[in-house]
């Protein structure tokens, strides 16, 4: 099955190693992947709020975008789309425009005026949904050269992949990430807050109060004794390593705590080469965390 995917704005920029460990992790797996040419920002979740029918045109111009330039596979383009934002967005708007006559033809409207149209034959997916359930497990525990043995992971989904829209994994205690982590060798702990938000662009806004909620997560990983966080989307990635500095200094207890893609981690597992995964992006280093627990490997075997 060959896939389109859908970058986003995030992926492009801020999420650039989120971008980098997909590709290269698909490429290694032997899965067909073309960006979709002439894409558009998806709206943006915020976009919803200001102006509804002008943040459906934009979603689904991208739709319409994927549909011409798609393979369909049982009768739909596949789409992905790795951003938790996108990946909403885009389900959003199709359900909305699958539910509402007026505002579909509203849409088909404005697309027709710049050439395009949609008829409802995307199915959007996130890459975690592809890769545990198109590819599967075994074939991706086939890949694996260097088990990830000793390491302790939080799997952070988010509250964007799996509410409103549970297409792929139980809305409240997902599980999907964390099967695939023990697949890789490592140990996914056991905490409640995987899908807790991570206060969005809350750090943007109201600082305090977008830090405090980034504290709560990365206070919780840590005392449940991971050594990382995985997540599935660019801006809880950002929120939850870029500020841990000013974070630290209103919580001292907190201790610095490296934040990966789930991609980066698969990347690791497969062997594949550090800058191919993007990890020279990382403001937390990962490299002395694997190199501290391949010698406690070494020393516990010998």
């Amino acid at each position: 099955m060959s896939y389109l995917y859908f970058p986003g704005c995030s992926l492009k920029g801020t999420g650039r190693a989120y971008e980098e460990s997909l590709l290269a992790v698909f490429r290694a797996l032997g899965i067909p992947l073309t960006e979709l040419a002439d894409w558009n920002c998806c709206g943006a979740t915020a976009y919803m709020s200001i102006d509804e029918h002008q943040a459906f045109a934009l979603a689904a111009r991208n739709l319409a975008l994927a549909e011409s330039q798609g393979s369909p596979a049982d009768g739909a383009v596949q789409l992905i789309a790795p951003c938790s934002a996108c990946y909403l967005v885009l389900l959003k708007a199709q359900q909305c425009l699958a539910a509402d006559i007026a505002l579909c033809q509203e849409i088909t409207i404005a697309l027709k005026e710049e050439g395009h149209c949609y008829r409802g034959r995307v199915r959007i997916r996130h890459p975690l949904d592809v890769l545990v359930h198109d590819v599967g497990l075994s074939e991706i525990a086939r890949h694996v050269r260097q088990p990830l043995r000793g390491l302790k992971i939080a799997c952070y989904y988010g509250c964007q992949i799996v509410r409103p829209f549970a297409l792929f994994d139980r809305p409240h205690d997902p599980s999907t990430m964390d099967d695939l982590v023990r697949i890789l060798g490592a140990e996914p702990v056991s905490w409640p807050l995987k899908t807790h938000c991570c206060g969005g662009s809350l750090t943007g806004t109201i600082p305090e109060v977008g830090w405090r909620l980034n504290y709560l997560l990365l206070r919780e990983a840590q005392r449940r004794g991971a050594h990382l966080i995985v997540t599935v989307c660019p801006l809880c990635q950002f929120n939850l390593e870029a500020y841990q500095d000013q974070i630290r200094q209103r919580y001292p207890d907190l201790a610095p705590m490296p934040v990966l893609y789930f991609t980066q981690l698969i990347g690791m597992a497969m062997g594949l080469p550090p800058r191919e995964l993007g990890l020279q992006r990382l403001l937390i280093p990962v490299d002395g965390l694997m190199a501290a627990l391949s010698k406690e490997g070494a020393h516990a075997r010998a």
